[in-house]
């Protein structure tokens, strides 16, 4: 069932599959919506219960009120209350967890403060660090970009980067969708946003450290998050799962859905 919930003191975009005995829910990156997950959802939900949302400040729901100064920025932590609160709403105690980049970062935070809710965590392609020097130069720009009015611009030059070069016939469409569904974006909530990551911190010690089982699924074509990076986290999450899909880039379950289905099952059981 589609419909808005009240979470964090927002209202919040849902979809919640309402059957199944265990519940993901997944959480979308930066310009995307809830719907990215579509054809995921419909395959994952044979076997789960499944909630996507969309991510404060993206699609149609609310983004962070104003802090003391006045500035309203999408921390990491308050995404994660918004989140918690959405389970609590759909009456669900404990859950799998799944963030694909930005998600991911927001799925971190999920376990950090609220480690009794999620009993695991799958991050598709994303990492726990954060933004190096060079990304956070990039940040600045997008958020002069998004206040000079060119939101538009900026995802019909971002999202077609989010999927390897020879798949990007395949996903023509699914490109296209994307970018229609950006109309649906507050600007100020995707800067609100962007201003959120910048302020992350490093989410290390979680993957080091923390007693729920974490997957990472990743891509080698991946513009985002590249070979370095992920053989960077091999070696310092000796824990942690590892999944990387040749010939794939950032959006993994949009490239190949029925083997990260695979995969995700694999690990959930």
């Amino acid at each position: 069932m589609e419909r808005f919930v009240t979470a964090g003191g927002i209202a919040v975009h849902i979809l919640d599959s309402e059957k199944g005995e265990k519940c993901i829910i997944l959480l979308h990156g930066y310009l995307e919506t809830m719907y990215i997950w579509s054809e995921f959802v419909e395959l994952l939900s044979k076997q789960y219960r499944v909630i996507v949302i969309d991510v404060p400040g993206h699609g149609l729901t609310d983004y962070a009120p104003a802090d003391p100064s006045g500035d309203r920025i999408n921390t990491m932590d308050f995404c994660a209350t918004v989140v918690k609160g959405v389970l609590d709403k759909c009456l669900v105690s404990k859950a799998i967890i799944g963030g694909h980049s930005l998600g991911g970062y927001i799925a971190l935070a999920c376990c950090r403060l609220y480690p009794e809710t999620f009993e695991k965590l799958i991050l598709f392609n994303s990492h726990p660090y954060e933004d190096p020097e060079e990304k956070a130069i990039d940040r600045k720009r997008e958020i002069e970009i998004i206040e000079s009015g060119k939101l538009l611009m900026l995802a019909s030059v971002s999202i077609p980067k989010m999927y390897s070069r020879a798949n990007l016939r395949d996903m023509d469409e699914k490109i296209r969708e994307t970018r229609e569904l950006c109309e649906t974006h507050d600007p100020m909530g995707i800067v609100a946003s962007i201003k959120g990551m910048q302020l992350r911190p490093n989410a290390s010690s979680l993957l080091s450290d923390s007693k729920i089982p974490v997957m990472v699924i990743a891509g080698d074509q991946d513009n985002f998050m590249p070979t370095p990076m992920i053989l960077k986290m091999r070696e310092s999450f000796p824990k942690v799962r590892f999944e990387e899909l040749i010939g794939c880039g950032h959006n993994s379950f949009v490239e190949r859905p029925v083997e990260v289905l695979d995969k995700v099952i694999s690990f959930i059981g």
